[in-house]
Formats: structure tokens, C-alpha cells, sequence
């Protein structure tokens, strides 16, 4: 008899969702830095993420495999970075330089990821466009920083904040159409597919 295997792509992407709207309120200036963020970085956007490469994995996406279980390390990553500012031990904090090399990479593998959703769906297209562009510009805001351009990294860091909050809502509205729609049997929440056959 043959297994039917849930779609994990709805909890990889409101983990992923959830949590890049609420950092990006941050970037915003909507309000501070704080444990909330962290919490939910290492919880949703960091273990639910890695469950769902993992059961991506068991499904044979190689895809959502690689996708959610390196954004699910991003954020733990991105957890220990911020709750390790000085360093630990003869370990030196993160640069302002190195998170921008950091967010670029991010950025690299985020916009080559892309090119992997080009016969799926519009939605899915839009969340990897804009989360590519998203690192983009944190690493401008970063490089902004690190050269002394205070006035260039608070404005590039807002910007970025407002077009992460789009990201984000675009991830959990990607989520939400999948659970409706599998849900319903028909499109309660359009995703625009580019194959009769949904892949997330």
C-alpha cells in the first residue's frame, strides 16, 4: 500500500513567513530588537523549517529539502549572531562587513534558488524575487554601515524592512492558499501554478 505523505511546504513557509514580517517590523522602526524576535527565529523560523526540509526530504524534494532546511539554518545562525554581539571566548563578534558578505551570500543562494521555481507557481516565484532582494539590500545597509554612511544604512534598512514585511505576507499567503486549497478540493487562494501539478 502506498504512504500519503502530507505537504510540508505550509509550515516551512508561515515559519519562514511569520518570522521575516516580524524581524522586518523591526528593520521597519516599528519597535526594538527582542527576545519575541529571537523566540521565534529559533522556534518557527528555525526547527519548523528544518522539520519541513526533513519531510521534504522523505517525499524525495530535493527542492524543498534544500530550501527549507537552509533558511531553517539561517535563522538559527542568524539567532546566534545577534545573541553573540562580543563573541564567545577567542572568537571575535561579527563585523559589519562580515554580516554584510553574510547577507550576500544569503542573497546569492536565495536568487539562484529562484531559477528553481520557474515551473511552479507565480506565488512561490514572488516569495524567492523579493527574499533575494531582501538580502540584497541588508547587504547594502550593512556595507552602508561598515563604510560610515549612517544616513545611507538607516534609510536602506528601512526600505529593506518594508519590502521584508511584503515578503513575509507573501510566504504566509502562500502557506495559507496550499492548507485552503488542499483543504476545499479547488482555488480558495489563486497561486497562479505553471504546470496542471502544484510544486512548492
Amino acid at each position: 500500500m502506498s504512504e500519503k505523505l502530507a505537504n510540508p511546504a505550509p509550515l516551512g513557509l508561515m515559519g519562514f513567513g511569520m518570522t521575516t514580517v516580524l524581524l522586518n517590523l523591526h528593520n521597519a522602526g516599528f519597535y526594538g530588537f527582542g527576545t519575541t524576535i529571537l523566540a521565534l527565529g529559533i522556534v518557527y523560523g528555525g526547527l519548523a523549517q528544518i522539520v519541513a526540509g526533513i519531510m521534504d526530504y522523505k517525499k524525495g524534494n530535493t527542492f524543498g529539502t534544500t530550501a527549507f532546511t537552509s533558511y531553517g539554518l539561517f535563522w538559527l545562525s542568524l539567532v546566534i549572531i545577534k545573541i553573540l554581539p562580543s563573541g564567545i571566548g577567542s572568537f571575535g563578534g561579527s563585523t559589519e562587513y562580515a554580516t554584510a558578505a553574510y547577507f550576500f551570500m544569503w542573497g546569492l543562494f536565495t536568487f539562484i534558488m529562484f531559477f528553481g521555481t520557474l515551473k511552479a507557481n507565480r506565488a512561490l516565484q514572488f516569495v524567492f524575487m523579493s527574499l533575494a532582494i531582501l538580502f540584497f539590500l541588508l547587504t547594502i545597509r550593512d556595507y552602508a554601515f561598515a563604510s560610515g554612511s549612517i544616513d545611507l544604512g538607516n534609510n536602506v534598512g528601512t526600505l529593506a524592512g518594508y519590502e521584508g514585511v511584503i515578503c513575509g505576507l507573501s510566504a504566509v499567503y502562500l502557506a495559507l492558499a496550499e492548507v485552503l486549497n488542499e483543504a476545499h478540493r479547488r482555488t480558495v487562494l489563486p497561486i497562479c501554478p505553471m504546470q496542471k501539478q502544484n510544486t512548492a
